[in-house]
């Protein structure tokens, strides 16, 4: 083998390589992105090198490489003298969260009405009709709404054609969005409710009304917001029964 060949051969074996490594990080990345925001891995608990990589059975390189990644969209924060840990949402996050959601998708909702097109808004309705398909398998008991275009808000955000509202509502602060919706799609009643205010929101696009179509979105938001609040509120007052009683 001549030396062009061997380098040519150590080349093609370094890129195969790399793109295992990427894989394997992007596989990782994904699953445990999917965990959080389900709540499978639970607010606040530690993540570990150690554990992560024999659960997964991957070397330090692509976990790390997925580690960094889930803490540049927030799911993961860094703790001072206590590691990695999932992020937690306060009350307070929460609230902050939402009020910038409002005002946001709400105004991602007036520019949609304008903009769409009417195939998108015939698609939009589609996909509603497939996420009825998935509350019925549920028992109208779960709302939950893959990323990306499976995701009715974040349709809503690309049809605002504006690029800065859908890079704010589609980077590091979607996925915490999306941790807020499973939070309230899993309220009793909700799953049914999201889903009528939904339907409305495409009705009013429908029509090519802005102002309702807004009005809606924010109503539908800020109704999301006051029952997880409610929940908070719920659990705080459980947690100080629960301290009472031990001591």
């Amino acid at each position: 083998m001549t030396i062009r060949e061997l380098n040519t051969s150590k080349n093609t074996t370094a890129s195969l390589n790399t793109a295992e490594t990427k894989t394997l990080s992007e596989q990782v990345f994904n699953e445990l992105k999917d965990a959080i925001i389900a709540g499978d891995l639970e607010q606040g608990s530690k993540v570990t090198e150690d554990r992560l990589a024999k659960q997964y059975g991957i070397s330090r390189g692509p976990l790390r490489e997925a580690i960094r990644r889930l803490e540049s969209i927030r799911l993961l924060v860094r703790v001072p003298h206590a590691g990695m840990r999932v992020v937690i949402l306060t009350s307070e996050i929460m609230e902050e969260i939402y009020t910038v959601r409002e005002a946001l998708e709400g105004m991602s909702a007036r520019l949609a009405a304008q903009r769409m097109s009417d195939e998108d808004i015939a698609s939009l309705s589609e996909l509603l009709d497939k996420h009825q398909n998935s509350i019925d398998k549920s028992q109208g008991k779960h709302y939950f709404q893959r990323e990306g275009d499976l995701d009715f808000h974040f349709r809503i955000a690309k049809a605002s054609h504006n690029k800065w509202l859908i890079d704010l509502l589609s980077s590091e602060l979607y996925q915490l969005l999306r941790m807020c919706r499973q939070r309230s799609g899993q309220t009793p009643a909700r799953p049914l409710q999201a889903l009528q205010e939904h339907r409305r929101i495409v009705e009013a696009i429908q029509m090519r009304d802005p102002e309702l179509a807004e009005l809606l979105m924010r109503r539908h938001i800020s109704g999301a917001w006051k029952i997880v609040k409610a929940l908070l509120d719920k659990e705080e007052v459980d947690k100080q029964k629960s301290l009472e009683e031990q001591t």
